[in-house]
C-alpha cells in the first residue's frame, strides 16, 4: 500500500502546519546546555596529535594528565560577577560556567616526558610522542 496524502482544499496546508506546531515538543528554557569538548586525534609514525576545542577557558585552568595510553583533559570556566553601574541590571546571562572534562585512550603508550602542549584561540593542541616499545628479552630455557 502506498503512502498517500489527502489534500483537503478547505483546510489546506495551513491547518496541518498549525496541528504540527501545536503537538510538537516545546523548547524549555532552563539551564544552558553544558559545554562539550570536541577533539580531533591524528597519528603519524612518532606521535599522536590532539586538538581540543575549549573556548573561553584560561590556559591556567586547563589540566592534562597522561597515564600510559589514557589522556585526560580537564578545564574549568569560572563565573565572573557582572555588576552594572547607573542602576543597570543584567536581564539575561547565557554563558556557561563550570567544569568540562574528556578522557580517551590511544593505541600505544605516550612518552609523558616529551609531551608538548599549546593553547591559543580556544584550541588546545597536544603533541603526544609515542613511547618506544620495550625491547623483548630472551628467556634462556634450562
Amino acid at each position: 500500500m502506498s503512502n498517500l496524502r489527502l489534500l483537503d482544499p478547505v483546510f489546506g496546508n495551513d491547518f496541518e502546519t498549525m496541528l504540527r506546531r501545536f503537538f510538537s515538543p516545546t523548547v524549555f528554557e532552563g539551564e544552558p546546555a553544558a559545554l562539550k569538548m570536541r577533539i580531533d586525534v591524528s597519528e603519524n609514525d612518532g606521535a599522536f596529535n590532539v586538538k581540543a576545542d575549549i573556548p573561553g577557558v584560561k590556559k591556567e585552568d586547563i589540566n592534562v594528565k597522561i597515564n600510559g595510553n589514557v589522556v585526560s583533559i580537564e578545564a574549568e570556566t569560572k563565573s565572573e560577577k557582572e555588576t552594572k553601574g547607573n542602576g543597570d541590571k543584567v536581564l539575561r546571562s547565557e554563558r556557561y560556567y563550570g567544569s568540562i572534562s574528556r578522557s580517551f585512550s590511544l593505541g600505544q603508550d605516550v612518552d609523558d616526558k616529551k609531551v608538548q602542549a599549546k593553547y591559543a584561540d580556544g584550541v588546545l593542541t597536544l603533541e603526544l610522542p609515542k613511547k618506544a616499545p620495550d625491547a623483548a628479552s630472551k628467556i634462556v630455557i634450562q
